[in-house]
């Protein structure tokens, strides 16, 4: 029997805190790793090799490498934690022309945080002041920057700051939690080739690890580690296979 492919992986929350704990598909599945390893006791004699050879303690890690970003299954598989509806965006070097010295940003009924103000035409960044801003500075309140009346006209600059977008996605915001805290999960992977299926289920499994990168010309692929250990029944993993 052969497999190709990356498969299918899901994660199942079986013990958590977050609300409505739902399996989830690792979405656009790039690669899945699974080490089952144990350590090993060398009894020895007098001679060089040993006489016997016996398996203490073992454990099965894996990782996991998806593109598709989803807030609930991060959420549900790693963190947790509270879920809420709407998310916090960032506009990027917003451009606005400085005219009777202020300038109002688009979303500034939903302002959040300033995250810095540059001349348009030089790339160089203006210093935040709290009041009062000479030629070169600003201030900012509620998404309505001041700048010195000496920036008027013809002075553009790129705004940049986040802003409450209460329609769309989703936040998590993580609180510190007591030692020990984490959502305890089932994996299932799938993989079928020619009709033929090889199935590994892991019945409790804390996630270790999440991490994502960038990359020029590149997408984000996030990585998800995790170990497994035996549940409440001693059931530590299920292989299936046709063959």
């Amino acid at each position: 029997m052969f497999e190709f492919g990356a498969g299918t992986l899901w994660g199942f929350p079986v013990i958590t805190t977050a609300a409505n704990p739902t399996p989830m598909k690792f979405g656009t599945l790039q690669d899945v790793s699974l080490d089952i390893s144990g350590d090993v006791k060398q009894l020895y004699g007098q001679k060089q090799f040993p006489e016997a050879v016996a398996r203490g303690k073992c454990k099965i890690t894996g990782k996991s490498k998806f593109a598709s970003i989803n807030g609930k299954m991060l959420n549900d598989l790693f963190f947790g934690q509270t879920l809420s509806t709407g998310m916090t965006q960032t506009a990027l070097d917003e451009v606005k022309t400085i005219a009777a010295g202020s300038a109002t940003v688009t979303n500034s009924a939903q302002f959040v945080q300033d995250w810095g103000v540059r001349y348009t035409a030089t790339g160089l960044p203006l210093t935040r002041v709290s009041s009062a801003p000479t030629v070169g500075q600003y201030s900012v309140s509620a998404g309505v920057y001041t700048f010195n009346v000496g920036d008027n006209g013809t002075n553009v600059v790129a705004i940049s700051y986040t802003f409450t977008a209460a329609a769309s996605g989703t936040s998590m915001k993580i609180s510190n939690q007591l030692m020990g805290f984490a959502p305890t999960i089932q994996v299932l992977l799938e993989t079928v080739y020619n009709n033929n299926q090889f199935n590994v289920l892991l019945y409790s499994v804390v996630a270790s690890k999440l991490s994502f990168t960038t990359k020029q010309e590149d997408f984000i692929i996030p990585e998800f580690d995790f170990e497994a250990f035996a549940n409440a029944a001693g059931q530590v993993i299920d292989i299936y296979s046709n063959e």
